[in-house]
C-alpha cells in the first residue's frame, strides 16, 4: 500500500501532481514564445531605425557625387525658366514619388544655364516662376528673388542655391547627388547676398 502523503490524498510522496506538472510546462512554453514573438517584433521595428541612422553612413560616396541628365539642350529655349524633376541618386526603390526632386532651369543664351534649387533660402519652401514678373516668389513668408536667383525681398539673406551643371553630348547635367546648400559643394559658391545690397546696387 503506497505511503499517505501530508495532504492525505494517497499520491506518493516526493511527486508532484500531474495537473501541476502540465500547467508549469504549458507556462514555461507560453513565456518562452512571448520571448520568442518579443524579440521578433522588436527586430521588425528595430530595422527602420537603425536603416534611418546608419543610412548616410553607409551610402556610396560615388552617389553623391553623381551627375543626373535633366534633358537635351534643346528642350530649354532661350530666355525661359522651366520646373524639371528629377530623380535622387541617393534614393532607393522604397523611396517612391519622394524621391523626385524638382529644380528651376533658367537657359540664358547658348550653353549658358542657371539650375536653381526649388526650395526657399529663408526656410525651405518650394518657391514659384512667375514669368510675367520675372520672379521667384516664396508662398510661405514672402520672399521674392530676381530671375538670376538673387535676392529681391523678404526675409532671404541670400539668393537662390544653385547646381553646378555642364553640358555633355548635347544634355544638361547637374550635380544632384546633394541638395546645394553653402556646406557642400554641389552649391556654385557666391558671396552672400546681404539684405538691401540688391536694391541699391539696381538702383
Amino acid at each position: 500500500m503506497s505511503p499517505e502523503n501530508e495532504s492525505g490524498h494517497g499520491e506518493p510522496v516526493g511527486t508532484e501532481p500531474v495537473h501541476v506538472v502540465q500547467r508549469d510546462s504549458r507556462r514555461s512554453f507560453l513565456f518562452k514564445l512571448s520571448l520568442v514573438l518579443n524579440g521578433a517584433v522588436g527586430a521588425v521595428l528595430a530595422v527602420p531605425v537603425v536603416g534611418y541612422l546608419l543610412g548616410p553612413a553607409l551610402k556610396r560616396d560615388e552617389e553623391y557625387k553623381s551627375w543626373v541628365s535633366l534633358g537635351a539642350v534643346g528642350d530649354f529655349p532661350e530666355g525661359e525658366t522651366r520646373l524639371v524633376d528629377y530623380r535622387n541618386p541617393v534614393t532607393t526603390g522604397s523611396d517612391g514619388a519622394t524621391g523626385n526632386v524638382a529644380c528651376w532651369v533658367r537657359r540664358i543664351q547658348g550653353n549658358q544655364f542657371q539650375v536653381f534649387a526649388i526650395n526657399c533660402a529663408h526656410l525651405g519652401c518650394p518657391v514659384r516662376w512667375f514669368p510675367q514678373s520675372h520672379l521667384f516668389m516664396c508662398p510661405c513668408h514672402g520672399g521674392a528673388y530676381y530671375e538670376d536667383g538673387s535676392r529681391a525681398s523678404g526675409p532671404p539673406e541670400r539668393g537662390l542655391f544653385e547646381y553646378q551643371y555642364s553640358i555633355t553630348n548635347g544634355k544638361l547635367m547637374i550635380n544632384a547627388g546633394q541638395m546645394p546648400t553653402l556646406s557642400n559643394q554641389a552649391c556654385n559658391q557666391k558671396p552672400l547676398i546681404q539684405i538691401g545690397s540688391n536694391e541699391e546696387e539696381r538702383s
